[in-house]
């Protein structure tokens, strides 16, 4: 029987990793938290919707028979990490987590690193007036009470309420381009930017962009890995971490 790997995604990363093991004799199942209307797909099979906690999560690796899960979500996703981390060592499931590093500010950034959301609303009303808030949908509500301030949020799909009472929604989805990011900060008067500590390339040219218009930029900092869970930062990384798990019969995925 093929060695059964999980990959819990949604990340360009996650997506990389199973299109590497498209062709090798793995069993590779990735899963979708499914809080976008349109998710881009990954290679082989694909589920879509939660588990129920760690418990649930714990349940189908046994009842799937799953021989290792790779954590590729979100750098941000916490809660589905530690549920991963809880429901691997209840079922003695080996997991890694797949993180992209984070970004690191060269010279001439202006960056004000924040713990969370919360602390990010705190900072602005001392950075700016005009907002370009990229922190996902799922946070623009702590930044529901800044009446004094404009926000345009950049989402994949629309926000819900709570929201800023001055508010414009740009819905779109990168990579973004820096000549698109210059033009996007000078057409809406951006004087501020908001964003995660995500990593990568794909909404990078943002960070760039605020440098060169010498703008102030709140870094809501990633949350750490769960204790004990090994990381990896790269798609090779992980493949290599696989094959020494699950080398074997069925299990070569070199």
């Amino acid at each position: 029987m093929a060695r059964h790997l999980l990959i819990l995604g949604g990340t360009t990363e996650a997506r990389a990793l199973a299109a590497a093991l498209a062709g090798s004799p793995l069993r590779v199942t990735s899963s979708l938290a499914g809080r976008v209307a349109e998710p881009r797909l990954p290679a082989g099979e694909v589920r879509i919707g939660g588990f129920g906690g760690a418990d649930g999560l714990a349940a189908w690796l046994r009842a799937e028979r799953a021989d290792a899960v790779v954590d590729a979500t979100h750098p941000f996703a916490a809660a589905i990490s530690g549920n991963a981390a809880l429901a691997a060592a209840a079922t003695g499931v080996p997991l890694l987590a797949l993180r992209r590093p984070g970004w690191t500010a060269v010279d001439g950034d202006k960056w004000h690193p924040v713990a969370d959301l919360d602390a990010a609303a705190a900072a602005l009303p001392a950075l700016g007036r005009r907002v370009f808030l990229t922190t996902g949908r799922q946070g623009i509500g702590a930044f529901a009470h800044l009446d004094g301030l404009h926000f345009l949020a950049r989402s994949v799909d629309p926000p819900e309420p709570p929201m800023p009472t001055a508010l414009d929604v740009l819905l779109d989805r990168g990579p973004f381009t820096l000549d698109g990011e210059r033009a996007l900060l000078r057409e809406h008067r951006i004087d501020v930017l908001v964003t995660k500590d995500s990593g990568g390339a794909a909404t990078a040219p943002k960070l760039t962009a605020a440098r060169e218009l010498g703008l102030p930029v709140v870094v809501v900092q990633r949350p750490a890995a769960p204790a004990g869970v090994p990381v990896a930062e790269s798609v090779p990384a992980a493949l290599a971490w696989l094959s020494r798990r699950l080398d074997g019969p069925g299990g070569d995925v070199r």
